[in-house]
C-alpha cells in the first residue's frame, strides 16, 4: 500500500523543507515524492536535511504543474488547514489511512501539500477527491511541512503494520473496474464545461459556483474508468442533440 502513495509538494520555496519531507517519508516507508515547480531543487540544503534519505530526493519526480503530478493517480487527497467557501469531504489522518489501507495495490494515491506560507489554492483543492486536516491545537496551529508529512505518513504506516479494525474497502465490496486516472477525470471536466456552455446551462461570464459544486459531486464518488466514459458519452449525445 505504501509503495503506491505519492507525496506531492507544490511550489515548496525552501529546499531544506524538501529534505525534511524526504526524511519523514523514509522513516515511515514511503518513497514516492513529486515536486511541482520547487523554488530551489536540487540544492545542498535539501541533501543536508534529508539526512540519509538522499535516495528519495534522487528519484523524486519534478514537474511543472499539479496536473502533471496527478495525471496517473486514482485517488487524490489535498491537505487543508482552513475551511473553504464550499465544503469538501474532509477526513483526519487516521480516517485517511483507513480509506487508503484496503485499496488495491494498483491504486495510485496522491497526497498533496501546498506552499509553506499559504497552502493550496482553492483551484488546486478542487482537483482533489477529498481533503485531509490535521487537528492541531487552535492556539498554535502552524505546522512545519515536514511535520505534516510525518503525521500523515505515520498514520498510513500504522494502518499497514497493525491493520485497521473492521475496515472494509471504500465501497463495501471489491470493485470490478480500475479507478479513473487524474488525466481522464480532468478531460471529462473539460468536456462537461464545454457541453454545459453549449446548451447555455453554464454562463462563462457568470459561472457562480456551478463547476466547483459539480466537481465536488463527481469527485466525491471517486469514479472508475467506465463511469467516466459513460459520463462523456452522455455529454457527447447532449452535444449532438443540441446541434454541436
Amino acid at each position: 500500500m505504501l509503495e503506491n502513495v505519492r507525496i506531492v509538494l507544490v511550489n515548496t520555496s525552501h529546499p531544506g523543507n524538501i529534505g525534511g519531507v524526504a526524511r519523514a517519508m523514509k522513516n515511515m516507508g514511503l518513497s514516492g515524492l513529486c515536486l511541482v515547480k520547487p523554488g530551489l531543487f536540487p540544492h545542498p540544503d535539501a541533501e543536508a536535511r534529508a539526512s540519509g534519505a538522499g535516495d528519495i530526493l534522487a528519484q523524486a519526480m519534478v514537474v511543472d504543474t499539479l496536473e502533471d503530478a496527478l495525471a496517473d493517480c486514482h485517488l487524490v487527497v489535498g491537505t487543508s488547514a482552513r475551511s473553504r467557501t464550499i465544503p469538501w469531504p474532509l477526513v483526519n489522518p487516521r480516517e485517511l489511512a483507513a480509506i487508503v489501507s484496503p485499496l488495491p495495490e494498483t491504486t495510485r494515491v496522491a497526497i498533496v501539500f501546498g506552499r509553506e506560507d499559504r497552502g493550496l489554492t482553492n483551484d488546486e483543492l478542487q482537483r482533489c477527491h477529498q481533503h485531509v486536516h490535521i487537528p492541531v491545537d487552535e492556539g498554535f496551529s502552524s505546522l512545519n511541512l515536514a511535520a505534516a508529512v510525518q503525521v500523515i505518513s505515520y498514520e498510513l504506516r500504522m494502518a499497514k503494520v497493525f491493520g485497521a479494525e473492521d475496515v472494509k474497502p471504500r465501497w463495501g465490496t471489491e470493485w470490478d473496474v480500475e479507478l479513473a486516472e487524474g488525466r481522464e477525470v480532468e478531460l471529462m471536466f473539460e468536456h462537461l464545461e464545454q457541453a454545459l456552455t453549449e446548451i447555455e446551462f453554464l454562463d462563462p461570464e457568470k459561472p457562480r459556483n456551478l463547476l466547483p459544486r459539480l466537481r465536488r459531486l463527481i469527485l466525491r464518488a471517486v469514479p472508475d474508468k467506465i463511469e467516466i466514459n459513460v459520463l462523456r458519452g452522455m455529454l457527447t449525445a447532449i452535444q449532438k442533440r443540441n446541434g454541436g
